[in-house]
């Protein structure tokens, strides 16, 4: 039975309001909004589910209505809770305000309860725990959740990932031994708040990560592409020029990328194209999961935006 990659954090309501003009400060603005299930960890579980990998997600669902909803969507995807929780009260709420072009103007984050998952929870879950081939963790988590994870990576060899999310969570990592972690996947903004030494020069910043004991650091430039970091080797990739529609879980959505090709047993040149194009894919659609690809359409899309 093939092993599951195991998303560990946050599961949000996921509410866009999109600009029909240029924002205005201080005043009314016309929008457009969309309700859609977001969140780091499940929007990776959701996509990865989708794409014909096993996934099991450790989050938090409020017993309210929007916690059921969230709940059946995931269940809908394929994607399996049995370790996730149910808490009294409201459910997280991601409120997204995005410019014209879809770029993100400001957010708001409300009732995110991702501290309830906590090592005593993880330790009750360990046998499921076992079976992962990936575990991932989004910086929502609290930082003894996350040094768990990655002793229990180290006493296993299952190879732990961590997500930074935004600046404020990846800040809480900037003086955790993070010795033996197998990926941070940090965007510009991301990377020097993860680093420890006042670095201006980003390769500064890299060699820090990998001097700390990180294994791989994949950095992500936006509409420049991205770079996977090693101690033996860098490979770097551009990103396709695309009409952008919603900037929501183009990052989510690499990672998803990236794990699907781990999955297959490719090379991690051929996971960062994977890991690009479903990017692509999901920055043409409203929401943070491309819905409309399966694994074969996925990787058939790979030559379309990196023909040879």
């Amino acid at each position: 039975m093939p092993k599951p990659i195991i998303c560990i954090g946050a599961s949000f309501v996921d509410e866009l309001f999109h600009a029909k003009e240029e924002m205005l400060l201080a005043t009314t603005n016309d929008a457009v909004v969309t309700k859609t299930a977001g969140g780091v960890s499940r929007n990776i579980a959701h996509q990865l589910s989708l794409l014909g990998v096993p996934v099991q997600l450790i989050s938090v669902f409020g017993d309210d209505s929007d916690g059921d909803w969230l709940k059946q969507v995931c269940t809908d995807a394929g994607v399996k809770l049995d370790a996730s929780i149910t808490k009294a009260g409201l459910s997280g709420k991601y409120t997204g305000i995005l410019n014209v072009d879809g770029s993100l103007f400001s957010a708001f984050l409300t009732n995110a309860a991702n501290h309830l998952i906590t090592p005593a929870h993880l330790s009750a879950h360990k046998n499921l725990l076992e079976t992962a081939s990936y575990l991932l963790a989004d910086a929502n988590i609290n930082i003894d959740t996350a040094e768990w994870l990655l002793a229990f990576s180290k006493e296993t060899g299952i190879p732990f990932v961590i997500e930074p999310v935004s600046v404020p969570p990846a800040k809480k990592f900037r003086d955790v031994d993070l010795h033996g972690l197998y990926l941070v996947t940090p965007n510009e903004d991301e990377l020097p708040v993860l680093c420890k030494e006042k670095a201006f020069f980003t390769q500064q910043q890299i060699e820090e990560l990998l001097n700390r004991g990180i294994q791989h650091i994949w950095l992500h430039n936006g509409k420049h592409g991205s770079a996977l970091y090693s101690k033996e080797s860098s490979i770097t990739l551009h990103a396709p020029v695309i009409n952008v529609v919603d900037c929501t879980g183009a990052g989510d959505g690499s990672l998803s990328g990236f794990f699907l090709g781990k999955y297959l047993g490719k090379a991690d040149a051929d996971c960062l194209k994977l890991a690009h194009t479903l990017s692509a894919e999901i920055l043409q659609v409203n929401g943070a999961i491309a819905t409309h690809l399966t694994q074969e359409k996925l990787i058939q899309l790979v030559t379309k935006y990196y023909p040879g």
